[in-house]
């Protein structure tokens, strides 16, 4: 009987591959530490020449980051010594709390708009998708063209009509504006992975509950959804890393009420220009909800390279 062998890695092989899997982890961990750090440093120890790599470290980036500063005169700090601890951490001492900063209420509002975004495109998506699967619909391939075709296009061609639509219709600079803007971009790309996973599901599953009793709804809802639970959960890590990172439409739509942390982040300006303990700082933050996020839905992520192995 002919066919493919397939042959055992040697043991050089693996550790070959271990080693370059390592090493290519470091390289792309490497910024990520830097930025960790340079939160960590004053601002002069943040743009020294050549770059410091032992320094003592300061919270002030923090500091500065969830506070606004004003400069006041010596008479003043004489008679007014600094008494919060924030205070005492910055080392400009003629410079104290004026109050807080906008970064809480920028990064709540990345929070409710990415979150809220991902649910949206994660709900109809699936919904899509399964459609697309399971029935016979009229011109499916060319709508499912279409709706790609919308991924294709770069935010600033369409930016200025979303902008004068967004205008007349009361949407700028508000949350639902923007959780809608980023769900019809994210549904595309939820259908197209949803729709995949969902027909490696067997037909038969259904059709088995269908025939116990189910309606169709109860046989997607109990039977379809924990079956496709690793393409869910695939998909919505995606999209709320594109909701989250997205920049074009945050600059554009939003400026006070419904801004997001990434347009407000490279704002931070302190005493000699920008910030840049404030900004690492910052983008730190930024990080940790996707990261969070990413590793409560790791198990389902490392499910998915076996999840074609599921045959009728």
């Amino acid at each position: 009987m002919s066919g493919y062998s397939i042959t055992e890695p040697s043991r050089r092989q693996k550790r070959i591959a271990g080693t370059l899997v390592v090493l290519y982890a470091v390289i792309t961990m490497i910024p990520l530490v830097w930025i960790f750090i340079t939160g960590f440093k004053s601002p002069a120890d943040a743009i020294s020449y050549p770059p410091k790599v032992v320094f003592e470290p300061t919270l002030e980036g923090y500091v500065n980051l969830f506070t606004t500063r004003t400069r006041q005169t010596e008479e003043y700090l004489a008679a007014n010594p600094p008494q919060n601890w924030a205070d005492r951490i910055v080392r400009e001492y003629d410079m104290v709390i004026a109050g807080p900063s906008k970064f809480g209420e920028r990064f709540f509002n990345s929070v409710v708009i990415g979150f809220g975004s991902t649910f949206l495109s994660i709900f109809l998506g699936t919904l899509a998708a399964y459609a697309f699967s399971r029935f016979k619909i009229p011109l499916a391939d060319d709508l499912l063209f279409f709706i790609l075709s919308t991924r294709m296009m770069p935010p600033i061609a369409v930016a200025i009509p979303i902008f004068l639509m967004y205008r007349q219709l009361g949407l700028s600079d508000t949350h639902l504006g923007m959780i809608l803007l980023y769900t019809a971009v994210n549904i595309s790309l939820a259908v197209w992975l949803l729709k995949g996973f969902i027909d490696e599901i067997p037909r038969e599953y259904e059709e088995a509950a269908l025939i116990d009793g189910y309606t169709r709804f109860q046989a997607f809802y109990k039977v379809v959804l924990p079956q496709a639970a690793t393409g869910i959960a695939s998909t919505a890590i995606f999209c709320l890393i594109f909701a989250w990172n997205e920049y074009a439409f945050a600059v554009l739509l939003t400026s006070g009420t419904a801004q997001t942390a990434p347009p407000f982040i490279p704002t931070i300006i302190g005493i000699g220009g920008l910030d840049w303990p404030a900004v690492a700082a910052g983008a730190t933050l930024f990080l940790l909800p996707v990261m969070i996020f990413t590793i409560l839905l790791r198990k389902h992520l490392l499910r998915g390279i076996t999840f074609g192995a599921v045959r009728k």
